[in-house]
């Protein structure tokens, strides 16, 4: 693979983990059940994550890290009342599931083509987080609650996730 063909594919790879990351975060915002929010949150730090290997990964090829190439919709999601009802995100978390898998399934062939191997190695693990993201957001869509780890035994999940962070 010649600089030219790798600064081109890492460049389309960068691009749609800057759109599956906006996405996130726009989801993050509408999705207030608490354990859900959290899955997103954990979503949205290994994603960062992500692009800060591929930033300097592009850089050292003589390319910066590009923009989203559009901005993927949120699905509505009913008002919800001071308790967030599970049911209520199964369209939004069933949409980012689905997103993530056509991401899969775009990349996951061409990555194994990269002939260098340190980038091929990075795109790989990438590839292979959001094949866990995919997962977490399809147990979520299932109503499942403990994505991301179990409650202390007897707790009840009461309240919801702000929108917007508070700040002074």
């Amino acid at each position: 693979m010649q600089p030219h063909e790798l600064r081109s594919l890492l460049t389309s790879f960068a691009a749609e983990r800057v759109a599956l990351l906006q996405r996130h975060e726009a989801g993050a915002r509408v999705v207030s059940h608490y354990d859900f929010n959290n899955a997103y949150q954990y979503v949205i730090a290994r994603e960062e994550t992500h692009l800060s290997w591929l930033q300097p990964a592009l850089e050292e090829l003589g390319a910066s890290l590009p923009a989203a190439p559009a901005e993927i919709p949120v699905p509505a999601v009913p008002k919800s009342g001071r308790d967030a009802v599970a049911a209520a995100y199964r369209g939004i978390l069933e949409d980012d599931a689905r997103h993530l898998a056509a991401f899969v399934a775009r990349w996951r062939t061409r990555v194994t083509g990269v002939t260098h191997a340190r980038h091929r190695t990075m795109l790989g693990v990438i590839v292979g987080e959001s094949v866990e993201h995919q997962r977490l957001f399809e147990q979520a869509a299932t109503g499942f609650e403990d994505v991301m780890g179990r409650r202390t035994s007897g707790a009840t999940r009461v309240g919801a996730v702000l929108p917007t962070r508070w700040m002074e």
